[in-house]
């Protein structure tokens, strides 16, 4: 590993020192701040933020280490640097000398949010990086593989690897199998996945089991194919550079780039036929060919033009439910019960990204009128979300004084019932006639006009105020951080 180490840029040196610290390493001299008293007898531990120390210091404190679980770990964050560099350089190298399917790669790498979901906490335990052994081959290769998981939800409200299906360019099937799941599952999610408790009574593969069995299959450098398909990278615990993402490369038209197509709007649009039949569970084999047809459409026929935008159908169980998101972590599952008027249960949603400081939970009414009249009842900015469904932006007090923010959202876009107002007329008043209906109408349009333009402007006019409030509480927060900077840094002569 020291010849790696040496040829290593500071920002990866830097990155393995602040992860040696945060898993608490310590090699032969100690940890980070112990190697520091005896390496740099002026300075010692006092300047401990390894991005201000020269390489030379990074270096030395690394090669300190001998074990072998640490070195294995080591490896691994320099393997994943050198993947990312590769990656780097074929988008900025590959214009004019690429084929069709080196074109697809970059169209991937260059979506805007490749970074955001592409970005894996590979160096975690159970992770395995796919290394790239030569440049060419990164180029080269134009072999596909095309996969798709199934995942349930476990105790600790992760997702838990329950089947992994994979095809190759000729939709022949080259991996199918259930996974035992490695913890507790509190949900099959059955109507989805089709998989219940039952179905792994004889089932004997780990997710280290289908790990190996992947490795294998991208061994020579293939591409790997599927429809979002970091969610099934999160799932399958593996970092592999090659991708083609169905939902990266085709975009609807009209619409903001973050707006991606779903896999079976995909297939009605380009392949003319449904990937699954509505309420119909998944299926996995199904979905992976699906993927590699999408990708064989594009390399085929190029298809660079965008599809249609369509709205999907939301079923009517799920009209019923509101979704509340961006909840701060802090905030407590019960305290959500104090912004949502009506009857309803609250169920916790688990984070399909591991990172961040905000969770999501869903607001289940009895029927889609209740769930319509509480978000209609609800004291908010109302707006809209990425994919033009409508949402309110909250701001409540907790039990404990603090002030929090959440979003709450309904699940369609043009649900019907949202041309019924939550004000209801009383029956005498649906009774009169169909002439006098006519007249009043005519009579207060204008008024009703002028009262929504009202309404509008005051909601406008709280939640700026609200915002100046927030901007003025953290200029304060800022200031008072630059005095303690200063008379911090007055203390140590900095």
């Amino acid at each position: 590993m020291d010849n790696s180490l040496v040829n290593a840029e500071k920002e990866v040196l830097v990155e393995m020192v602040k992860l040696a610290q945060k898993r608490g390493l310590e090699g032969s001299k100690g940890s980070w701040k112990d190697f520091l008293s005896t390496y740099d007898r002026k300075l010692g531990p006092s300047l401990s933020d390894p991005s201000r120390r020269p390489v030379d210091t990074l270096v030395s404190f690394l090669k300190t280490f001998s074990k072998e679980e640490d070195l294995k770990f080591f490896a691994k964050i320099l393997q994943c640097y050198a993947n990312r560099k590769v990656v780097e350089e074929f988008k900025t190298k590959s214009h004019g000398k690429e084929s069709p399917e080196q074109r697809l790669i970059r169209l991937t790498l260059e979506h805007p949010q490749y970074p955001l979901d592409y970005s894996f906490p590979s160096h975690e335990e159970g992770w395995m990086v796919t290394k790239i052994r030569q440049k060419f081959k990164f180029t080269r290769s134009n072999a596909m593989l095309a996969v798709d998981c199934e995942m349930v939800l476990c105790e600790d409200g992760t997702e838990g690897l329950v089947r992994v299906c994979v095809v190759d360019r000729n939709l022949q099937v080259k991996l199918n199998e259930l996974v035992k799941p490695h913890k507790a599952v509190v949900d099959y999610r059955t109507e989805i996945t089709g998989v219940s408790a039952k179905d792994f009574d004889e089932t004997t593969s780990s997710l280290v089991d289908i790990q190996r069995s992947m490795k294998k299959l991208l061994s020579h450098g293939a591409v790997l194919v599927g429809h979002s398909l970091h969610n099934d990278l999160k799932a399958l615990k593996l970092d592999h550079a090659r991708v083609i993402d169905t939902a990266f490369i085709y975009k609807y038209e009209n619409q903001p780039i973050n707006r991606r197509p779903s896999l079976n709007n995909l297939c009605k649009s380009i392949l003319g036929y449904e990937v699954r039949q509505k309420d119909a569970p998944h299926n996995c084999l199904d979905d992976a060919s699906a993927a590699m047809k999408l990708v064989l459409a594009k390399l085929e026929q190029g298809l660079d033009d965008a599809i249609p935008f369509v709205h999907e159908d939301v079923p009517e169980n799920e009209m019923a439910k509101l979704l509340l998101h961006r909840i701060p972590t802090d905030v407590p599952i019960e305290e959500l019960n104090r912004i949502i008027p009506g009857e309803f249960t609250m169920e916790h949603q688990p984070r399909k990204k591991v990172r961040g400081e905000y969770y999501s939970a869903l607001a289940i009414f009895r029927n889609s009128q209740e769930a319509y009249e509480a978000f209609e009842n609800i004291r908010g900015t109302q707006g809209k979300d990425s994919s033009g469904r409508s949402q309110k932006s909250v701001s409540f007090q907790l039990g404990t004084g603090a002030t929090a923010s959440l979003y709450v959202r309904k699940m369609a876009h043009n649900d019907s019932l949202g041309q019924v107002s939550s004000r209801k007329r009383s029956p005498q008043v649906e009774e009169i006639s169909g002439d006098s209906k006519k007249l009043k109408t005519e009579e207060k349009t204008g008024d009703k006009e002028m009262m929504v333009d009202t309404n509008q402007c005051e909601d406008h006019m709280k939640e700026i105020e609200r915002l100046k409030a927030v901007l003025s509480q953290r200029d304060n927060e800022i200031s008072t951080l630059h005095k303690i900077i200063t008379s911090l840094t007055r203390k140590q002569g900095l």
